[in-house]
């Protein structure tokens, strides 16, 4: 299997942790992994117009709710 400049830099960083670390991010990975199956990373370094859209909804709906907490 041939893997990715970006993969190969995870899996030097994964390889450096202590065992008990790595043991504790492998089980995180593959609990998140299951609740999305069949998705795969975008390694990309750009946002797409849809990606800066997503975040700008989010972080408005986010001002607007800690707005509210504060009652502003």
């Amino acid at each position: 299997m041939t893997i990715s400049t970006d993969e190969e830099r995870l899996v030097a960083a994964f390889r450096k942790l202590p065992a008990e670390t790595a043991e504790q991010l492998s089980a995180l990975i593959g609990r998140l992994a299951a609740l999305s199956p069949g998705s795969r990373i975008d390694w990309s370094d750009e946002w797409s117009d849809e990606d800066l859209q997503r975040f700008t909804v989010a972080s408005a709906a986010r001002i607007d709710s800690d707005d509210g907490e504060q009652g502003c």
